[in-house]
């Protein structure tokens, strides 16, 4: 029988400021109080002050220019700390693994938070030194749910090129897309109190070792795309969010979950959701938690990973789910035991991996 692709290591890094809560508000306050007027200013104050976030990481050098920013200079800070960031994860990744740069066989980096060309696979490979002739591959567009495609791809690669390694990089810099609207802009307020940057690498091989990856599933719903995805408005991406999006995602993340079990051998041996030890959920919000436990009827305790991921790291995009997998594996996965992986996000679109300890 042929060898399975398996998670081999997980790896994050985040930037070095990491203010609270409490005085991530006050640099918006400072700067737009203003603009939001006395409702606004309450209804930040409110959102910013919810228990379920406490700190987050962004990659801003200096907090009062932040605000300035042009186009030139957001894209020009999302290439530099976008590649910064991953060069920290897939180095960290490649020792955890104890694998040389030279031996990957594929990258697949995605990113949704900017756009360049060349993507930020070409600056991996000058940076790190990986191989010329390596499969390189840069994924955009699939928002939050976008590690569980990155990974599905490398699973391929690995399947047609037994004994190969693959490299996945999730980086967001969820900063170069901050906009401020008025008091009556809910989602934007809601954007900046729940988003951040980060960046994490997996390694994806068929050796023995690692989370064998049993079945992955995925589910779009493109008539939904308005709840959740990014506009331009005056050049820039900005954040929109349905607040119906968490009564949204639960369903279908339920949906996407189940057709998963039902392609793994959790599902012939009919355990189920009771057969499954860990769940890597993606920290969207305390609210999206909440439905996805809700619709799957999760234990509570089996969400912690993702709450504790959303307390100190907030929302950092497609990254997020990596570093609640890093957390779960870091706790101690037992050998057989089965880890659910489901991303969600842009589109709208649900990804769910069925994963199991060798």
């Amino acid at each position: 029988m042929k060898p399975s692709p398996k998670i081999a290591a997980v790896s994050t890094a985040t930037p070095e400021f990491r203010p609270t809560q409490d005085e991530a508000a006050g640099y918006i306050l400072d700067r737009f109080s203003p603009q939001l007027g006395r409702k606004g200013r309450l209804l930040l104050k409110r959102i910013f002050g919810h228990p379920s976030i406490r700190t987050r990481h962004f990659a801003i050098d200096d907090p009062a220019s932040f605000f300035n920013e042009g186009p030139d200079a957001r894209i020009a800070r999302f290439t530099e700390k976008a590649l910064e960031l991953s060069c920290r994860a897939l180095e960290d990744v490649l020792a955890k693994a104890g694998v040389g740069a030279g031996e990957l066989d594929a990258l697949i980096v995605n990113t949704c938070t900017g756009y360049i060309c060349p993507g930020l696979s070409t600056y991996l490979i000058e940076r790190l030194g990986l191989p010329r002739g390596i499969k390189a591959f840069d994924l955009v567009g699939a928002g939050c749910s976008g590690a569980l495609p990155n990974m599905e791809m490398a699973a391929m690669i690995i399947n047609s090129n037994p004994g190969g390694i693959a490299a996945c990089v999730s980086v967001e810099i969820c900063s170069a897309t901050f906009e401020m609207g008025g008091a009556d802009d809910y989602g934007l307020i809601l954007s900046n109190a729940l988003f951040s940057d980060g960046a994490a690498a997996a390694v994806v091989w068929d050796r023995p070792q690692g989370l064998e990856v049993v079945a992955s599933k995925g589910r779009y719903v493109p008539e939904l795309r308005e709840s959740i995805r990014f506009v331009h408005k005056n050049g820039r991406l900005t954040n929109q969010i349905s607040m119906e999006l968490p009564g949204l995602v639960g369903g279908h993340v339920k949906g996407v979950v189940m057709d998963a079990i039902a392609a793994s051998d959790i599902g012939v041996s009919g355990a189920g959701i009771g057969g499954i030890g860990h769940w890597a959920i993606h920290a969207g919000g305390e609210k999206i938690i909440d439905a996805v436990r809700d619709a799957l009827e999760i234990p509570e305790e089996k969400t912690g990973p993702a709450r504790k991921i959303l307390s100190g790291h907030g929302n950092m995009s497609s990254a997020t789910v990596w570093f609640v997998l890093e957390k779960i594996i870091n706790s101690g996965v037992q050998a057989g035991q089965y880890c659910v992986m489901a991303s969600f996000g842009a589109g709208l679109s649900a990804h769910c991996a069925i994963l199991r300890q060798r």
